[in-house]
């Protein structure tokens, strides 16, 4: 049977408005070829980050629960762009489905899943975690070197920088990692914070995916329909 081409639930639209922090502002670290667009200024009135705590517990006002909280304000005129696309797969068979739930390793190397595991983060306004881990991922397969330098800047711009309304959970070390990295991209560049931001997800939404009812009711109907056929 020809495999049939599946690219998972489609995201609903999300509302609310960024509370952007005043006075926020910011020095990017890029220099050379990786530096243009990112000419904004920081000064020191951000909240001070946990520096080696970011797990799901941290307490600091920059922690996940606190992103979510700013990002379901987001106004409909100012809300979150989002990749239009989920990922081209094969439609997930009923025993694929159910690895999913015996390891966030089995999920997030299915392409199906983590199509219906980006449709959950959606829902909690996180869904810049995954696209951030699959920028991440696709340039470590870049080779071309100033495309890659392009493919830097733009992660940065999109996901490091404190002005985005996409910025991801990054402590204060891997923040200096990325900085020092940065003044000479690689397609590694970001290969502590890829690793930050997918433990983050582990922790701490890949618990509530388990039991939400994207998941069951996706599991519950592919069943059904395999008992029918």
């Amino acid at each position: 049977m020809t495999d049939m081409l599946y690219t998972g639930p489609i995201p609903a639209e999300r509302d609310g408005e960024l509370a952007m922090g005043v006075g926020r502002s910011e020095t990017s670290p890029l220099s050379g070829p990786a530096a243009q667009g990112l000419n904004t200024t920081q000064n020191s009135q951000r909240p001070s980050a946990c520096c080696f705590c970011w797990c799901c517990c941290c307490s600091c006002s920059w922690n996940e629960d606190e992103r979510r909280r700013r990002r379901k304000r987001i106004s409909q005129d100012n809300k979150m762009e989002t990749i239009p696309n989920c990922e081209a797969c094969t439609k997930p068979s009923v025993e694929e489905m159910q690895l999913w739930s015996q390891s966030f390793d089995k999920l997030m190397r299915n392409p199906a899943g983590r199509n219906v595991f980006r449709e959950f983060l959606r829902t909690e306004y996180s869904e810049e975690n995954m696209l951030f881990w699959l920028a991440c991922e696709d340039l470590k397969q870049e080779m071309n070197k100033k495309t890659m330098e392009e493919k830097v800047r733009s992660i940065y711009e999109d996901y490091v920088s404190i002005l985005s309304p996409k910025e991801v959970s990054l402590d204060a070390r891997v923040r200096e990692v990325i900085n020092k990295k940065i003044q000479e991209p690689t397609p590694h560049t970001f290969e502590d914070a890829q690793l930050q931001i997918y433990t983050l997800m582990h922790r701490d939404s890949y618990p509530r995916f388990l039991s939400s009812n994207i998941y069951k009711s996706l599991l519950h109907g592919n069943s059904r329909s395999s008992s029918e056929s």
